[in-house]
């Protein structure tokens, strides 16, 4: 498995040369001067063409891109133009309101779709299926933006039980963590169900029916542990992209994260923010795909034996 893991880790440093890469140019080529944005429409040609000098802007975009990999060999990855602050200080500070939604979000998707799932599965073809599943395509086809807003609409401002927009405790994150984790528990309810029902049809069910084995005890020791295995990655592939891509969210609900920090860079066209931020989270991405790869052995003694 320490081989596995290795390669895994091994690998991460190629696709992470080609995201900066794509990244950078891209940065790089869209309309928008740094050195205008940062010093306002009032500045004159002469700070302008200064500024752009000591940001290093004025050299081919080539030569800048291999200057920006070889200080971020050494970990330095610039300070960010708006603020003046080292890029990753500046990102660990939000990184943490990101977090706590994301996971809050990913667990609550957990808890909702997971369960559901197992009933829908269960009751197939019934009224609550049925139910449930037009329910589920609803959640899931419902932009975040126009739920978090009507979410704001009915809890804040007609009962006035939840705050708008902020951060100062739990009760911020409510409405904020629903609106992702509804859309993300319908995928996760349709994921388990169809998961379930395939599970369901196994010949190691079929005997343990024929042993005699209790429904109940079918369910949850004999098919749920197989049918965890495809939700657990997605529930992983979830979280990751919750880190990443809560940013409309944060917008909606005024949380100062990452997604809120990568859309104001990208507005000022600061970026190293944009790129640490990037760079950032595309390593957590892939780490958190070899952790779900990871469990998966723990969870099923065949793929671990993969991994040797």
């Amino acid at each position: 498995m320490y081989k596995y893991v290795i390669k895994r880790l091994l690998v991460i440093i190629p696709i992470l040369l080609f995201i900066i890469f794509i990244v950078f140019i891209i940065l790089n080529i869209t309309p928008g001067d740094p050195a205008s944005i940062i010093l306002g429409r009032d500045s004159t040609p002469e700070a302008i063409e200064k500024l752009t000098i000591e940001l290093g802007l004025d050299k081919p975009v080539l030569v800048r891109y291999f200057l920006y990999i070889k200080d971020a060999f050494t970990l330095d990855f610039g300070k960010s133009y708006r603020s003046g602050q080292p890029v990753f200080k500046e990102i660990l500070a939000k990184f943490p309101t990101t977090l706590e939604l994301a996971f809050l979000s990913v667990i609550g998707a957990a808890i909702i779709g997971i369960p559901l799932g197992i009933l829908s599965a269960v009751k197939q073809y019934s009224f609550l299926d049925i139910s449930l599943t037009v329910s589920a395509l609803f959640l899931a086809s419902i932009p975040g933006f126009w739920l978090g807003i009507m979410l704001i609409l009915v809890f804040s401002l007609s009962l006035g039980l939840l705050p708008s927009s902020g951060i100062g405790g739990l009760k911020y994150f409510i409405m904020p963590t629903l609106t992702l984790a509804l859309p993300s528990a319908a995928w996760i309810s349709r994921m388990t169900r169809t998961t379930m029902l395939e599970t369901m049809r196994m010949d190691y069910i079929r005997t343990a029916k024929a042993k005699g084995a209790g429904k109940q005890k079918i369910i949850w020791k004999h098919a749920l542990p197989n049918t965890l295995l495809p939700v657990i990655t997605m529930l992983g592939m979830t979280f990751a992209a919750l880190l990443g891509g809560a940013m409309i969210t944060e917008i909606v609900f005024g949380l100062p994260g990452v997604g809120n920090t990568i859309v104001t860079a990208i507005k000022m066209k600061d970026i190293p923010i944009v790129m640490g931020s990037t760079i950032f989270l595309a390593t957590l991405f892939m780490l958190i795909m070899l952790a779900v790869d990871l469990v998966y052995a723990f969870i099923d003694p065949r793929i671990k034996a993969q991994f040797k």
